[in-house]
């Protein structure tokens, strides 16, 4: 009679853990930092409702797959270490710590890049700089690559503001995450206009991940967001630009005199599902066709 009762529980295990959504829920709760995560963020990271990843939450947790530690008026969910073999066993190896980005390298690299228009030292100040602010938001993916990524597009900012760049209208779009809006914004201006607008994004409290709604609704009218990333909000991006976009990041970006500031008010595409981004993308899309048109580019 155990041994029956063992193998209906193993066999409703098995049944639990083999939900694609709850195998995503699961790798995100595990390569989280500290290894839990609340339903709201795990909703906004997989674009659905908050209560579908309840839904799924109660059946991990009934399971003892997951377990529940209250904080005031939220929840966090962890794995439960009596269950991490087997949850183990469905995910696969988590991907060894990444190696510390080498920044000595890479602002040798970029000091080749801007050799005669800024020193070694201004650009190993901003690589240093750049790579404080993206692990500021947390341990991300691609650390590297990105410092190196960040680095280059203020240096390149800090050189228009010179007068040492091309004389090439440039757009900034500020959004909070620099995840959904900005994103959606920059990536159809660069598809329409190609090099002859610099487009920038930024954001006023920039999340770890462009949101996986984005990138499909994107993709859905044959725009690619290729590697961007969110980014944080720096002075030399403002500077550089001659048009600045905000998107419901409030007073968080500063004032320069010079530059064209507008607010777009947009619906926000957190949390939402990707039939509810696509109608925000289409405004984004109308927008942006509204603006090559002012600035006399078609």
């Amino acid at each position: 009679m155990n041994d029956a009762a063992d193998a209906t529980g193993a066999e409703r295990s098995l049944t639990v853990l083999a939900d694609p959504t709850r195998v995503r829920i699961l790798g995100l709760i595990r390569d989280a930092d500290g290894g839990r995560e609340l339903v709201g963020r795990l909703a906004d990271e997989l674009g659905v409702s908050q209560p579908t990843v309840s839904h799924h939450m109660r059946a991990l947790l009934e399971e003892g797959v997951v377990r529940r530690e209250p904080d005031g008026r939220r929840a966090w969910y962890s794995i439960d270490p009596a269950s991490s073999e087997r949850v183990e066993a469905v995910l696969g190896r988590p991907v060894a710590p990444a190696v510390p980005p080498d920044l000595a390298r890479i602002s040798g690299d970029l000091a080749l890049r801007f050799r005669g228009v800024f020193s070694k030292e201004t650009v190993a100040h901003y690589v240093d700089d750049s790579y404080r602010l993206l692990a500021s938001t947390g341990p991300g993916s691609r650390l590297a690559s990105r410092t190196a990524a960040f680095s280059a597009s203020r240096l390149e900012a800090l050189g228009r503001e010179r007068g040492t760049g091309a004389a090439t209208p440039e757009v900034l779009f500020v959004c909070v995450e620099n995840a959904g809006r900005s994103q959606m914004a920059a990536a159809i201006l660069h598809q329409l206009a190609g090099d002859r607008v610099v487009v920038r994004t930024a954001g006023s409290e920039p999340a770890g991940e462009v949101r996986s709604t984005v990138v499909a609704a994107l993709d859905e009218i044959g725009v690619p967001l290729g590697g961007e990333f969110p980014k944080p909000l720096t002075d030399e991006a403002v500077k550089a630009a001659d048009v600045v976009i905000t998107m419901g990041c409030g007073d968080a970006c500063p004032v320069f005199p010079g530059r064209r500031y507008l607010d777009w008010e947009l619906d926000d595409p957190a949390g939402r599902p990707l039939e509810a981004v696509r109608p925000i993308r289409d405004d984004i899309e109308s927008r942006v066709r509204g603006l090559l048109d002012e600035l006399h580019i078609s």
